[in-house]
């Protein structure tokens, strides 16, 4: 292939994630409003209301407090966004490829999923308010607590494939032509679905959800993190949570269902990438539904020495289980 028609063909793939992540992710929001409302009995407001929010805060002017620092407080939300997008360009959507990819991605993917919350935590401190200093100070704690799960999730993911001979383990485009749920024995799939259980549970940390919402904390700390931002600014950070939200539960089905509904119904061609995408949507929501909706319906807020006693304790504990299941299901140890 030319390569000038290479790189128009990647620069128009881009535009397209970046616009399906934007989308996707707000209309994802408001789903996720409007089923919380309905399982509180409560009405709720429209499926569209995030795209209303965004659009009037667009509007808005950005007020920037006298005590920050202007240019970290304003460049906060644009990496962010930036971050949560550029997630995606490695991951699979729908019956196609990764934009981008290679023998390291896996764990390219699992360091770009702390931008976006770095770049939270250095808009928090940049602004100067002692509400989103402490915000700012969870959030990283939170960060530090949700790391080792997954830590141990990517290794065991890439040790078995490995283990089974196939090469570049930490690709995801070889993940998703090794879907693991295939290679394992009973014992190792138990490990596995233990392994998914606990990035389900990784999930609402990581876009700060209920319970694990304690950077924000509306009762507490007035908003936190995002306590001095308006206008422009804070419309781009919830955008950039809805994407964050995309990227996240992308990563759950690329590594744990990575399976397309086109050669189980024998069709190709465009009807297949329109089946594949559908059924990528599906997979999608449903794991969102699972790990932010239902548990932040089903849960209270924890306190911030609650988050890191279960990330450390209970889910690595659990993570270290699965991974000795897994190793066990291999026979390296008989």
């Amino acid at each position: 292939m030319p390569l000038v028609t290479e790189i128009v063909l990647t620069v128009g793939g881009i535009l397209a994630v970046t616009v399906f992540a934007i989308v996707v992710g707000l209309l994802y929001l408001g789903i996720d409003r409007k089923i919380t409302a309905h399982m509180q009995a409560r009405i709720g407001p429209p499926v569209t209301q995030p795209f209303t929010d965004v659009a009037k805060l667009l509007t808005k002017e950005s007020i920037v407090p006298g005590d920050s620092i202007p240019l970290l407080f304003n460049m906060a939300p644009l990496i962010a966004l930036a971050g949560g997008i550029a997630i995606l360009f490695y991951l699979p959507i729908g019956g196609f490829p990764p934009l981008l990819g290679g023998s390291g991605d896996l764990v390219l993917v699992m360091y770009l999923l702390t931008v976006p919350a770095l770049a939270m935590v250095a808009g928090g401190f940049a602004s100067g308010s002692p509400y989103a200093t402490v915000g700012a100070q969870r959030e990283m704690v939170t960060m530090m607590a949700y790391e080792l799960p997954i830590a141990i999730i990517v290794i065991a993911i890439a040790w078995r494939l490995a283990v089974a001979g196939v090469a570049l383990p930490f690709a995801l485009t070889t993940i998703a032509a090794n879907p693991l749920w295939g290679v394992l024995g009973p014992l190792g799939i138990v490990g596995f679905a233990i392994l998914l259980l606990v990035l389900l549970l990784v999930t609402p940390a990581e876009v700060s959800r209920i319970p694990f919402d304690t950077p924000e904390a509306e009762t507490e700390l007035a908003g936190g993190l995002l306590v001095e931002y308006s206008g422009r600014n804070l419309a781009l950070f919830q955008i950039a949570h809805g994407v964050r939200t995309i990227a996240i539960s992308a990563l759950v089905v690329a590594l744990f269902f990575p399976y397309a509904i086109a050669p189980v119904l024998g069709i190709g061609g465009i009807a297949a990438g329109i089946a594949d995408t559908l059924f990528f949507l599906a997979k999608l929501f449903a794991v969102m539904f699972v790990s932010i909706s239902l548990i932040r319906v089903a849960a209270a807020r924890l306190r911030i020495t609650q988050v890191v006693s279960f990330y450390w304790t209970y889910l690595g504990g659990l993570g270290i289980l699965g991974l000795a299941l897994i190793v066990l299901d291999a026979g390296v140890l008989l």
